[in-house]
C-alpha cells in the first residue's frame, strides 16, 4: 500500500506527517547514511485517529550505536537510558522522538525480563508488535504506508487482534494481555474473541512480569477514557486475579442496601461518577480510591438477623488492604498513603444528614482529610449510587450543606492551617520546660481544644495551658 492510495484515512495520516517536517528530515538523515527508518506503532495509529501527539516512535535497521551517531549532531538533546533494549531517545523542535532498532522480544518461562534480539526488516519488526492497530508503519522519507496485518481495517472496526496467534504473542510478552485491557480502556476498542480466549487461558503467565511493568499498564488503564471496559476485561479473563484479586471478589458481595446487583457493579459506577467530577484532567489518586474504596467488604460481611447484611468497619479493613496491595504493585509511598487515607475516610460523612455535626466535628473532618479534602468531597459524592431519587437528593443536599459549613469555618478560622493558639516555644517558656515529650503532650492538648472550640486567643490559651499543667502529676512536671 503506497502513499498514492485514495483511502481518505491514508491521506489524513500522511498529510499530518507532511505538516511536520521533523519526521521526514530524520528519515532523510537515515536514508543518506544507508539506513531505513519508519514511523511506527502508536504514532501511526494515533495519526490515523487524527490525534498525532508530540511523542513519536520510529524503527530502523540501524543498530543503537549507529542511531546515536546519526542523531547526536542533529538533535537538541539525546538520552540512551533504553539503549540496552535498542532504543535511543532524542528531542528536536519540541518533539520527543524514540528510535528503536528492528527487534524481537520474548520471555523464557522463568525470566521476568525480556530478551532482545535485533531484526533486519520492517516486516519482521511489525509481526512482533502487540496488536495489528500498532503494527502499521509509514516508511520515511518517501511516505510509504505499510500495513501487512490489516491494522487499518481493525482500527476502523475498533477491534484488537494480534498480528500472529494470540498464544505466540502472549508467550513472547505476557504483559500484552494487560495491554489489551489498557487499549480497550483508552480507545474504547473491543477485544477479538480469540484474543480474550487466550487471555483467559494464559492469565497465569502474568506472574512472571515484574510488578513495576504491571503497575505502569494498570495506571494507564485506570486513566483511560473508558476504564469500565478495561476493568471488565481484567475480571472476566482472570487477569485481575493475578495482581488485584480484591476486585473480582467484589462480585460475590451483595450491597447492604440491596440497591445494586453487587458491590463490583457499584464500584464501577463510583469510578465513573468520580471521573465526571474531575476538573483538571484524569486523577489517578481519585480513580484508584474510587476503585478500592469498598474492597474491605468481603472480609467484613456479616449476615444480620432478619436477612440484612452489614460491613462494619470495612473502611478501616479496606484501607489496610489498599496499602498492602499498592505497595506490592510498587506505587510510591505518597500515592499509597493518599489512596489509603481516602479509602479510610470515605464513610466519615455518612450520618451527617441524620444529626447536626458540631463545629468541632467539621474541623476534625477537615483536619483529617488535610490536602485530600477536595478529593474526599468528590469520592464521597461519587459513592452515592442509589436509584432512589429522593434519597440521592437528600444525600447531595446534606453534603452541599457540609461543604458550605466548611467554607464558612475556613473563612472564619483558617481551617487549612489548624494549629494551637500557642507554639512550642511559647509552651516551653510558659511552663519552664525543655524540649521533650511534655511539650508534645501540651501541644496536643491545645490542638484538641482548638478543634473543639475554635480559636481561643492568646490569653485564654495561656490560661487553659496553665490549668492543664497544674493538673499534671508531679512526676510529669519534674520530668519537664
Amino acid at each position: 500500500m503506497s502513499s498514492s492510495d485514495p483511502d481518505p484515512k491514508h491521506a489524513t495520516a500522511l498529510a499530518l506527517l507532511q505538516l511536520n517536517p521533523v519526521a521526514r528530515e530524520l528519515g532523510e538523515r537515515f536514508a543518506a547514511a544507508g539506513h531505513e527508518l519508519a514511523l511506527v506503532g502508536g504514532s501511526v495509529r494515533d495519526a490515523l485517529l487524527g490525534r498525532l501527539g508530540d511523542d513519536l516512535d520510529f524503527t530502523t535497521d540501524a543498530r543503537p550505536e549507529q542511531i546515536l551517531a546519526l542523531v547526536k549532531p542533529w538533535a537538541e538533546a539525546v538520552w540512551d537510558v533504553g539503549i540496552a533494549f535498542g532504543t535511543v531517545g532524542c528531542q528536536r523542535d519540541g518533539l520527543k522522538l524514540e528510535i528503536t532498532t528492528y527487534r524481537s522480544e520474548a520471555y523464557d518461562r522463568e525470566s521476568r525480563k525480556p530478551a532482545v534480539d535485533y531484526g533486519d526488516s520492517l516486516e519482521g519488526d511489525l509481526v512482533r508488535r502487540d496488536f495489528t492497530v500498532n503494527a502499521m508503519a509509514v516508511k520515511l522519507p518517501q511516505l510509504v504506508f505499510a500495513d501487512p496485518h490489516n491494522g487499518l481495517e481493525d482500527l476502523a472496526r475498533k477491534v484488537l487482534r494480534t498480528p500472529g496467534t494470540p498464544q505466540d504473542s502472549f508467550t513472547d510478552d505476557p504483559l500484552r494481555m494487560l495491554r489489551a485491557a489498557r487499549f480497550a480502556s483508552q480507545l474504547d476498542f473491543a477485544v477479538a474473541p480469540e484474543v480474550s480466549a487466550a487471555m483467559r487461558d494464559m492469565a497465569d503467565r502474568l506472574s512472571i512480569v515484574s510488578a513495576e511493568r504491571i503497575q505502569a499498564e494498570f495506571s494507564k488503564l485506570l486513566l483511560g477514557a473508558h476504564p469500565r471496559i478495561g476493568l471488565g476485561l481484567l475480571v472476566d479473563t482472570g487477569l485481575a486475579d493475578q495482581f488485584l484479586p480484591e476486585l473480582p471478589k467484589l462480585r460475590l458481595e451483595i450491597d447492604e442496601h440491596h440497591r445494586h446487583k453487587d458491590v463490583y457493579e457499584h464500584t464501577l459506577i463510583v469510578v465513573e461518577q468520580a471521573m465526571a467530577l474531575e476538573q483538571n484532567g484524569p486523577d489517578l489518586v481519585l480513580r484508584m480510591a474510587a476503585l478500592l474504596h469498598d474492597i474491605g467488604k468481603p472480609r467484613t460481611r456479616k449476615f444480620e438477623p432478619g436477612g440484612g447484611v452489614s460491613f462494619h468497619h470495612h473502611e478501616l479493613v479496606g484501607a489496610k488492604m489498599t496499602r498492602k496491595r499498592l505497595r506490592d504493585l510498587k506505587y510510591s509511598k505518597e500515592f499509597v498513603d493518599d489512596v489509603s487515607e481516602l479509602v479510610e475516610l470515605h464513610l466519615r460523612f455518612h450520618g451527617y444528614g441524620d444529626g447536626e455535626w458540631t463545629d468541632s466535628a467539621v474541623r476534625r473532618y477537615v483536619r483529617d482529610a488535610g490536602p485530600l479534602l477536595d478529593r474526599l468531597h468528590k469520592l464521597t459524592r461519587s459513592d452515592c449510587t442509589t436509584r432512589n431519587r429522593r434519597r440521592a437528593a437528600a444525600l447531595a443536599s446534606a453534603y452541599d450543606d457540609l461543604e458550605l459549613r466548611i467554607e464558612r469555618l475556613k473563612a472564619q478560622e483558617e481551617l487549612d492551617a489548624i494549629r494551637p493558639d500557642l507554639d512550642g516555644n511559647q509552651v516551653m517558656e510558659l511552663l519552664g520546660v525543655r524540649p521533650g515529650p511534655v511539650v508534645g503532650r501540651a501541644y496536643k492538648f491545645l490542638l484538641e481544644l482548638r478543634l473543639d472550640e475554635g480559636p481561643l486567643g492568646h490569653d485564654r490559651a495561656v490560661t487553659e495551658l496553665r490549668a492543664w499543667w497544674a493538673g499534671q502529676p508531679e512526676s510529669a512536671q519534674d520530668a519537664g
